[in-house]
């Protein structure tokens, strides 16, 4: 942490490090204060049993470790170390392990948060305590709007960049009313809100809305409405195994191809799931696509050698987020100071096989290209994990939500 951060500290924590200091002032001019615990410690606080368990999960963990390895297994001389947590995808739950990291583990900084409920639950006690927060898998742009807090970075996706890459692709086509079906938690609510209103921009109107139970066992009785709505479009803000049984029911239901089915959130993990028969000619925003680049293939060939799974955008964002991070720390002197490590990552463009030529937002948001793909038929697909086509690159500065439009108070700040 830097040295002109520490008044921010809490009152156990100044204590202790205001005789360290007093020692150092007699011996040599004062710089940051060093790696805290000489240790550099990094939290995975992700969903190892649940909905999000594929898109993120264990495989998140195998991607920080691979961050880690690949950047020498230490920093500043100190060794970095792991530790995970299930958060149940329950706020409560994630809030007390990310007090207790803090408070008593010695963890600096908290990656993946792949539920929005949990990230807000987390983000106010990283807001007290001046630690930084690298949100690689939630994706409200509640984050980043009216939620922002000034040591969080919003990494990978949001539901802004979902929803305007598919509205104003298919709008293109002539496709202009719209028919959401949303899980009923924070992540679920925006993203229906975000939808409404970017396809209301784009001239086009929501029909209708519903809302389903995280973790839905049956779809059947959601479906009804949205056939009987006649949209040219059914829209699924959900994620994970309520996506791909909203798809499979969808199917079964005749509701596709008479209508145009576009998953909000659709990882490669799911299109695995849902087999190409199924997925075939589904089209989506993503933030990344292992086979697009020779950078991503080979990043993607070693993560599959340990997982034997092809990366989620999910994986590779937190693989980025946490290279970035060790970045910070090795130029700044500090593991744990959130403030300052956020202020070297929004002045620092972000170059590697994820993101080129990123850029992280006073409102906290890291702003990079995304991908309009569509889902290869089984005849097109010439091996496994051969899913999609990149049909456009959505420039970064037109996938996420204006700075013009931002609920965020840092921007008023930083103006």
């Amino acid at each position: 942490m830097a040295f002109a951060s520490l008044r921010t500290l809490p009152s156990w924590r100044w204590t202790g490090l205001t005789g360290l200091l007093g020692l150092a002032l007699g011996a040599a001019p004062v710089q940051a204060a060093g790696i805290s615990g000489d240790v550099v410690r990094i939290g995975v606080l992700t969903d190892l049993s649940g909905q999000y368990a594929d898109t993120s999960g264990k495989n998140t963990i195998e991607a920080v470790k691979m961050a880690i390895e690949d950047f020498g297994g230490q920093v500043k001389g100190k060794k970095i170390e792991v530790v995970t947590a299930d958060h149940l995808n329950k706020a409560d739950v994630g809030a007390t392990k990310a007090r207790t990291w803090f408070d008593r583990d010695g963890v600096d900084t908290i990656v993946d948060l792949n539920n929005t409920a949990v990230s807000l639950a987390v983000y106010n006690l990283a807001k007290e305590r001046n630690k930084l927060i690298l949100n690689t898998a939630a994706a409200s742009d509640v984050l980043t709007n009216e939620h922002c807090i000034p040591t969080a970075i919003h990494y990978t996706f949001d539901t802004y960049a979902f929803a305007s890459g598919a509205v104003h692709g298919l709008a293109a086509q002539g496709k202009k009313n719209w028919y959401v079906l949303a899980v009923d938690y924070a992540f679920g609510k925006t993203a229906a809100e975000t939808i409404t209103k970017v396809v209301g921009e784009s001239g086009g109107k929501v029909v209708g809305r519903t809302y389903h139970p995280l973790g839905a066992s049956d779809f059947s009785s959601f479906m009804l409405p949205a056939q009987q709505s006649k949209a040219d479009v059914v829209t699924f803000a959900n994620a994970g195994a309520d996506t791909v049984n909203a798809i499979k029911t969808a199917a079964e239901f005749g509701v596709s191809p008479k209508q145009t089915v576009v998953p909000q959130i659709m990882f490669i993990s799911d299109v695995k799931a849902l087999g190409l028969q199924k997925a075939q000619g589904l089209v989506f925003a993503t933030a990344f696509y292992w086979d697009r680049t020779p950078e991503t293939r080979a990043w993607a060939e070693r993560f599959f050698k340990r997982t034997k799974v092809m990366p989620t955008m999910s994986h590779a964002g937190a693989y980025s987020a946490i290279t970035q991070y060790l970045k910070a720390v090795d130029a700044t002197g500090s593991d744990d100071d959130g403030a300052v490590l956020a202020a070297h990552l929004k002045r620092t463009p972000i170059n590697d096989m994820f993101a080129q030529n990123g850029q992280v937002r006073a409102d906290g948001r890291m702003v990079h290209d995304m991908y309009l793909v569509q889902v290869k038929t089984p005849a097109e697909s010439k091996r496994e994990w051969d899913y999609y086509k990149v049909l456009n690159t959505i420039p970064g500065d037109k996938a996420f939500r204006p700075l013009a439009e931002s609920k965020c108070p840092l921007v008023k700040q930083a103006s």
